[in-house]
């Protein structure tokens, strides 16, 4: 049975697939497809190309000591109330943490170690011991946050590159990235400081975790300006190609330049201008976060680095703000010359 001949079942077949069209690129299809016909021509064709992806978890994780207290050091600990914790990390459970919790574990850990030196006797036999422990350790936490960020699951799908552009009006996991995000850039700067965090701060970590689980945030948004940059680069290219034989002026025909304008305001003034203003304003909030994170000192000569470049240093999204610009540029010269204001067809 050919299900072309059977438009129900091709619908709902579509349906259950989740193979409806996306509404950012059908905007794009149908702009392209439009401005086309008036400029009796063919529609560009957008050949999508591989993006630079962000590295797997092999080449970015960092080694980390194993480093312990002495159980019956640890057991000294009781008086300051660090006991407990340490004996929960070296529990069964507390063995197999995922990195989002260990890094939790040691934030509160050296809060712990820090109240302990305050509060036990200047004579105890342990604050020797916690001063070059509490060294170790805290000369550990970058790595820790490190190894979170660029290989834990959660954490790292945000960075992953995917393949799906963001709906028009829907940018699902900004709110969630950008918290989380900017609360990992706070850790950083207490890391970096030698300062504490406290237990509540740090439980925090796990919040964020749970709230990034079903998003694929920056991967997302770094497709989404990448596609519509292909898009607005092709279309700007054959609107270009066509701008000389556009007929404007006083007593002269100019239906085609007023059919094009028809095209304008349907489709780029009324669905994909602020798509693309909304994609710029959301990477723009986002990516000093990320860039912030992603050239921590040790990092700098890491596999993230073409990555980074690319994505956070200004490439892609200075070719998209061109693309914008030269898009928008054409129509600025078509609605003058021919004297056309902008929507009122």
């Amino acid at each position: 049975m050919n299900l072309f001949c059977h438009p129900l079942l091709l619908l709902l077949l579509l349906v259950l697939t989740g193979c409806e069209p996306n509404t950012a690129t059908r905007s794009f299809n149908s702009y392209n497809e439009r401005l086309a016909n008036v400029l009796d021509t063919s529609p560009v064709a957008v050949d999508d190309i591989d993006l630079i992806a962000f590295p797997e978890p092999r080449e970015l994780l960092e080694p980390i000591e194993d480093i312990r207290i002495d159980l019956l050091d640890a057991y000294e600990l009781r008086k300051c109330g660090l006991f407990n914790l340490i004996a929960e990390r070296n529990s069964i459970l507390g063995k197999v943490q995922d990195k989002t919790r260990q890094l939790r574990y040691e934030l509160i850990l050296l809060s712990g170690l820090n109240h302990c030196q305050q509060v036990l006797p200047q004579d105890s036999e342990v604050l020797p011991m916690l001063q070059g422990f509490k060294q170790q350790k805290q000369a550990q936490l970058a790595s820790h946050l490190w190894n979170m960020l660029t290989t834990e699951k959660e954490w790292r799908q945000q960075l992953t590159i995917y393949h799906q552009p963001f709906e028009l009006g829907l940018f699902y996991g900004f709110d969630e990235s950008l918290n989380a995000f900017n609360f990992l850039t706070f850790i950083q700067k207490n890391i970096l400081q030698g300062t504490s965090v406290e237990e509540k701060q740090a439980d925090r970590l796990i919040k964020h975790q749970e709230q990034l689980h079903t998003h694929h945030y920056f991967g997302q948004l770094v497709y989404s300006i990448h596609l519509a940059t292909l898009w607005l680069e092709a279309i700007t290219d054959m609107l270009e190609q066509h701008e000389q034989r556009l007929i404007c002026g006083p007593n002269r025909n100019q239906q085609k330049a007023e059919y094009l304008s028809n095209v304008f305001n349907k489709f780029f003034a009324s669905e994909l201008q602020a798509y693309l203003a909304e994609l710029d304003s959301q990477y723009r909030q986002i990516s000093p976060a990320l860039t912030t994170l992603l050239t921590l000192e040790h990092a700098r000569k890491s596999a993230t680095t073409p990555y980074v470049e690319q994505y956070l240093n200004g490439k892609l999204h200075n070719r998209f703000r061109q693309a914008t610009r030269q898009h928008v540029g054409f129509w600025q010269r078509t609605f003058k010359r021919c004297n056309i204001k902008v929507g009122t067809r």
